[in-house]
């Protein structure tokens, strides 16, 4: 039996799994794979990996690949980032979403390059599944990079800013 998943029945299957407590989700077709996995701490990212606040639901992080070039699930890979220095902090995607700058179009970025942020600093706002989740920096520094534009869809783990520690 061949099973296939279009983009609104995808949509469903993540609202579903965001709004139960299942931390941990695997599906598989002979065409695709689909994990979910939410909350739970990956090897791969630096251990000042910003999370959510508990108010809001820290989203889903999903990875979808697909053998088939035709299917709409499939997203771009995220964009390469020059390795870190060993003196700088990566501030890391703790899921997928929207990255943005500011509160609002109109207002000021959270931080620019060179901002001398404090422990608990709101950094940016990920939007996610339209929750709106503030990141904000375990770290107090400076802000060395900012590497991701604003409005960009960022992947669980990526790489959005760099500081360093003071």
């Amino acid at each position: 039996m061949t099973m296939q998943l279009d983009h609104d029945e995808l949509h469903r299957l993540l609202a579903a799994l965001a709004e139960s407590d299942i931390q941990e989700f695997r599906l598989e077709g002979d065409d695709f794979r689909l994990e979910v996995r939410r909350n739970i701490p990956s090897p791969s990212l630096v251990t000042s990996m910003i999370p959510a606040p508990t108010v809001v639901d820290q989203g889903v992080a999903s990875t979808i690949s697909e053998s088939k070039s035709e299917s709409s699930v499939v997203g771009t890979p995220p964009p390469v980032v020059p390795a870190s220095r060993s003196d700088l902090v990566d501030v890391s995607a703790p899921m997928v979403g929207t990255f943005y700058r500011a509160p609002s179009p109109d207002d000021a970025p959270f931080v620019e390059v060179g901002s001398r942020i404090s422990l608990g600093q709101t950094v940016c706002i990920l939007e996610a599944m339209k929750l709106m989740n503030e990141l904000e920096s375990e770290v107090s520094g400076e802000v060395v990079e900012i590497l991701v534009e604003n409005g960009t869809p960022v992947e669980y783990g990526q790489v959005l800013m760099r500081v360093k520690p003071s």
